[in-house]
C-alpha cells in the first residue's frame, strides 16, 4: 500500500517537474526580434502612406484648380495626421495583444509553484 502511494506521488512529482520545465522554457529570441522589426516597419509604412496619399491628393487638387501650394500643404498635413492616427491605433492594438498574452500567462501561472512549496514542507518534516 505504501509502495503504491510512493509511486503515485513520484509520478505526480515528475509530471509537475515536466510541466514546470515546459512552462519556463525560454522563447527563441530570433523570432521575437523579427516580430519587433515587422511591427516597426508596419508603423513606418502607415505613416509614410498617409503622407504620400495626402501629398498626392493635395498636388492633384492644386494642379486641377491652379493653386499650387494651398491644397498640397493642407492635404499633406491631413495625411500626416491620418498616418499618425493609424499608427497609434496599431500601437494600441499591439499593446492590447501583449496585455492579453500577459494576462493569459498570469492566469495559468507558473506550473507547480504551490505543489513545490508543499512538497518541500512535506519532505523537510
Amino acid at each position: 500500500m505504501a509502495n503504491d502511494d510512493h509511486k503515485q506521488r513520484m509520478a505526480q512529482l515528475e509530471a509537475r517537474i515536466a510541466a514546470a520545465k515546459q512552462a519556463s522554457a525560454p522563447k527563441p529570441k530570433g523570432s521575437d526580434h523579427h516580430t519587433q522589426a515587422q511591427l516597426a516597419w508596419r508603423m513606418v509604412i502607415e505613416l509614410v502612406a498617409g503622407l504620400g496619399i495626402g501629398f498626392g491628393i493635395g498636388y492633384g487638387l492644386d494642379s486641377l484648380f491652379g493653386t499650387l501650394p494651398i491644397f498640397l500643404v493642407l492635404f499633406t498635413l491631413l495625411g500626416l495626421a491620418a498616418g499618425i492616427k493609424v499608427m497609434l491605433a496599431s500601437a494600441r492594438e499591439i499593446q492590447d495583444d501583449r496585455l492579453a498574452e500577459q494576462a493569459a500567462e498570469q492566469t495559468q501561472g507558473p506550473a507547480g509553484d504551490d505543489g513545490d512549496e508543499q512538497g518541500t514542507r512535506t519532505h523537510g518534516n
